[in-house]
């Protein structure tokens, strides 16, 4: 049964209060790491409804495990069915299988036409909703004119290598740029392709309908608008974002995105269709003439040196938000779109940078780093993906 909102309150009230250490030698976020308190517990989403379960206030996170080691520029990450994982490289333009136990690693191959530079190059990947029956793997990429979706035919009884089909051009005319290439991609629930698009240093695109950058997009497998869109004729979902770089759904299938900031605050957003997100009017939550403008106001922030958030995974009632110059985890526990708790920050400084982190559908998540892209230190192993154990 869903709970009444009073219960919910008191019941955030009782968890704040029994916050305590983290287990598995997690390190639990500095004092002033995110949004100052009176910020939280904003209802993003109007009328949406509390979860039927509320997660702890505290939570904890363990490395149960190293899966893979020596990974270059890893970015996009996709759970094969049976758990296996599929892991694209930004500046080489491949995808690689790794057994998810065990580790061993195989090429597919190449991805042509991928042209790394900046923030460019082979970025988010993800297996068709129907992958049983067609066997497609579908990447967002950089080209020497746009940002591009394309699939491919995953054949894995070819010789390692030599396991891609020639790319089938999905959508094109993505803008792309140095900087804030999006990149993110994932079916839905309602096996439509979600996109996460950058407004590519040009502040201007993000506010443009008409311009493909700083958006969500929502398309069916073939690249088409999909139906219920807020236009019939258009891919754009919502618009007004900087860099959108997590997509994650919860258990009620709310969308949620991560978004980098400029100079003062990074976002994590529910995602309403039709909706504008602000950027560049608004950047965090809209204040002043702003706040009357009708953009819809994240439901938590941080300062962008705590976060600068890229992937971003639903597991046990929370989102978990990997951090690249923040280097750490993020845990932003939830009951409905209304957090229950301060987001509290696992494995600070302990990995470097974090790229992207991925619910293994055991309760478990798997959590790449980001140390060999350029503006890491790489350590002996880098870049590497750990198994972590949450609550």
């Amino acid at each position: 049964m869903q709970r009444r909102f009073s219960t919910a309150v008191l019941a955030a009230a009782s968890l704040l209060l029994a916050a305590g250490c983290s287990a598995g030698g997690a390190q639990p976020q500095g004092g002033a790491s995110s949004a100052p308190a009176k910020n939280r517990g904003t209802a993003a989403s109007p009328g949406a409804t509390p979860s039927s379960a509320v997660p702890p206030a505290k939570g904890s996170v363990e490395v149960t495990g190293t899966l893979a080691t020596g990974l270059k520029s890893p970015w996009g990450v996709a759970v094969l069915p049976g758990g296996d994982l599929l892991v694209a490289s930004r500046d080489t333009g491949k995808i690689v299988r790794i057994a998810a136990h065990g580790g061993k690693i195989t090429e597919l191959g190449s991805v042509p036409g991928v042209e790394p530079g900046g923030e460019g190059g082979l970025l988010g990947i993800a297996v068709s909703a129907a992958f049983g029956t067609d066997h497609q793997v579908y990447a967002y990429f950089t080209t020497a004119s746009d940002n591009r979706v394309a699939r491919m035919n995953y054949d894995e009884r070819r010789p390692p290598g030599d396991q891609l089909g020639a790319p089938d051009t999905v959508f094109k005319g993505i803008p792309k740029g140095r900087i804030h290439n999006g990149g993110r991609i994932a079916f839905g629930p309602d096996r439509m392709l979600y996109v996460g698009t950058g407004e590519t240093g040009d502040t201007g695109l993000a506010q443009d309908k008409r311009s493909l950058g700083g958006k969500i997009l929502r398309m069916t497998p073939d690249g088409e608008p999909a139906h219920g869109n807020p236009e019939a004729d258009s891919v754009v979902y919502d618009y007004g974002h900087r860099n959108v770089q997590g997509l994650a759904w919860d258990d009620d299938k709310r969308l949620w995105a991560s978004e980098f900031g400029q100079d003062t605050w990074d976002e994590l957003n529910v995602i309403e269709p039709g909706r504008n997100y602000g950027w560049p009017k608004v950047e965090g939550r809209a204040e002043g003439r702003a706040a009357g403008a009708g953009f819809m106001d994240p439901v938590e922030v941080w300062r962008t040196a705590d976060a600068s958030p890229s992937g971003i995974a639903w597991a046990k009632g929370s989102i978990w938000m990997a951090s690249l110059r923040g280097e750490r985890l993020w845990r932003i526990p939830l009951n409905g779109t209304r957090p229950v708790a301060a987001p509290r920050a696992f494995l600070k400084g302990t990995y470097g940078r974090l790229r992207t982190v991925v619910a293994a559908g055991d309760g478990t998540l798997w959590l790449v780093t980001s140390n060999t892209d350029g503006r890491g230190t790489p350590h002996k192993g880098d870049d590497r993906i750990l198994r972590l154990r949450v609550s």
